[in-house]
């Protein structure tokens, strides 16, 4: 990967943005790619990137991927200054007691830790208990409540703390790749189509959408305004290489292996099939699972936005999903690139995509 675009991948990770907060990373977005593409952004939050196709009356492609994070929302302060918070995003309250976060505040990041009672204080029974998100706390220092609300507001986001590090070969961890590596996916392809000499036969928009961990919502807003004949969502997806995740779930996925192409209603065969055979010709690595229901992605709400368009999955591998220590491959992501990048130059019509 160029250094230029892992600079990129890091200030997006690097930016706060659960659901609902997402406009630090969506300001990266939108600076990487305006040298290169048409920006404008929505009343919902949503970023689209638009580059015009060489041909009259092209087919509308979208890519899509979501720039929301998993996190938190300040709740309440009690008499002693501690922050009591809920979660934002499907949250594991086994993760969070004894959590570095950061509470972005109205004058900038205030540091704090989720509180945690010592082991040695602790009956035998609730050992083994998970404490539930609504019992846990954040310790900001404060020795009272004035002096935490001089602070920290009811509504602030709180995120984990950690940024972007790299681990033994191509292997990083950050938390908020799900799904800012799809984002990323998303401005490296418009970026490279910018870039080749090649013509490109479509009209492309690159959308980093808003809010999909609480409900597709900048997907539905996204796909509506769009109105494309196509839509690839670029998302994140389980790896079944690690020691703890059963295989028979989610198939057999690796990291390094690839990007990954869904199968199941969600997708449109003929689209899969063009994905597939582009990958196979230019020998990239891609790996296959079965999606027999909803896929619980924008590609969900894009398949049926107004009357319906040809859509498809291209997910990254990803190790501990909504933890702070997502891990990933460098290669994923560029294959990925290359993968869409190429299939976009393959698409010719969009009455290919009407199934027969």
């Amino acid at each position: 990967m160029r250094k230029e675009s892992f600079d990129f991948l890091r200030k997006m990770v690097a930016a706060p943005s659960p659901s609902g907060y997402e406009q630090p990373a969506q300001r990266v977005f939108r600076d990487y790619v305006a040298p290169f593409a048409q920006v404008s952004t929505d009343v919902m939050g949503n970023v689209h990137a638009f580059v015009k196709g060489s041909r009259q009356k092209p087919p509308r492609v979208m890519l899509i991927g979501h720039s929301d994070e998993i996190g938190f929302q300040v709740k309440y302060i009690d008499d002693n200054g501690f922050i009591y918070f809920s979660a934002i995003g499907g949250v594991d309250p086994h993760l969070t007691p004894g959590q570095r976060v950061h509470i972005h505040c109205r004058n900038g990041v205030m540091f704090g830790v989720v509180g945690k009672k010592p082991i040695h204080l602790m009956e035998a029974k609730d050992r083994d208990t998970v404490i539930k998100l609504d019992s846990q706390y954040i310790d900001i220092g404060a020795e009272n409540k004035k002096a935490a609300e001089q602070l920290v507001l009811v509504g602030d986001p709180v995120t984990f703390a950690g940024e972007l590090e790299k681990l033994h070969g191509d292997r990083v961890t950050s938390r908020g790749f799900d799904d800012k590596a799809g984002s990323f996916v998303v401005a490296e392809v418009l970026r490279r189509v910018t870039e080749s000499a090649k013509k490109l036969p479509v009209d492309l928009y690159g959308v980093s959408s808003v809010q999909e961990e609480v409900g597709l919502r900048g997907g539905v807003t996204s796909s509506y305004t769009v109105n494309p004949d196509i839509g690839i969502c670029v998302e994140v997806d389980f790896c079944t290489d690690q020691p703890d995740v059963e295989r028979k779930h989610n198939g057999e996925v690796g990291l390094g292996k690839g990007p990954i192409l869904p199968r199941g209603p969600n997708i449109n065969p003929p689209l899969f099939e063009l994905l597939a055979d582009t990958a196979k010709r230019e020998k990239i690595p891609v790996q296959f699972t079965g999606i027999p229901k909803a896929s619980g992605t924008d590609a969900n709400v894009m398949q049926i936005s107004r009357g319906g368009m040809a859509t498809a999955l291209v997910k990254i591998p990803l190790r501990y999903m909504h933890t702070p220590v997502e891990v990933l491959s460098l290669s994923d992501l560029d294959n990925a690139i290359k993968l869409i990048a190429a299939t976009l130059y393959r698409i010719k019509d969009k009455e290919t995509f009407i199934p027969k």
